[in-house]
């Protein structure tokens, strides 16, 4: 049994996963019908919930890829007027569940547009 959070393959009938501890049991997103996690489909609204939605190409050289709209704007239009300026800024740090084991599986491409999907 794969583990819908770590992803993770479990012995078959074990409840919870034995890395992460998460329930082997999954929530349909569509209806709220309960999935067992080997099954694919919501048996009641048909649901295909072990496809991962579809990351958007990540464009580096654009900063529109990972920049709101308005800063990118001013980025590129007054790139030599802000050059070099100095800004007093608040950075926030999230962990994300399970972010450690999941990427270490994964290549670092893979887990920046899994990360850039999460914004949008």
């Amino acid at each position: 049994m794969i583990c819908p959070k770590c992803q993770l393959e479990n012995r078959e009938g074990v409840k919870f996963c034995e890395e992460c501890g998460a329930k082997m049991e999954l929530v349909c997103p569509g209806c709220g019908a309960k999935i067992p996690s080997e099954k694919k489909f919501s048996g009641e609204c048909g649901y295909q919930y072990t496809k991962p939605p579809e990351a958007s190409p990540v464009d580096c050289s654009a900063p529109q890829s990972y920049t709101p709209n308005h800063l990118a704007d001013k980025i590129l239009t007054t790139r030599n007027a802000i050059e070099g300026e100095r800004k007093l800024v608040t950075i926030m740090f999230a962990d994300v569940a399970g972010f450690t084991s999941l990427s270490e599986k994964l290549d670092p491409e893979d887990v920046h547009q899994i990360m850039d999907g999460m914004n949008r």
